[in-house]
């Protein structure tokens, strides 16, 4: 069975989408990286899902829950509460 995938929108240049996505290819978790740098419909969402915030990570998981720039320590819990533990 193929898990819904999850959604990472973050730029190059920021240290915690750096974090975030080596937290992720180190637990072996499959995900999506859009670069907002590079796409202006996904800079806009990311706008909209903080309040007029460009804050990044913004990271979308399959039921619609969002973490904005979270620890590893939430991405943990999160990972865990939405069975994508390894």
């Amino acid at each position: 069975m193929i898990k819904p995938q999850i959604i990472l929108y973050g730029a190059p240049w920021c240290g915690d989408c750096k974090r975030s996505i080596s937290y992720f290819k180190q637990k072996g978790i499959k995900f999506r990286y859009v670069d907002i740098d590079k796409d202006e419909k996904a800079a806009q969402k990311v706008i909209e899902i903080n309040d007029g915030m460009r804050s990044i990570p913004t990271i979308i998981f399959p039921d619609q829950t969002v973490l904005v720039e979270p620890s590893n320590r939430e991405l943990k819990e999160a990972l865990d509460k939405h069975g994508f533990s390894s």
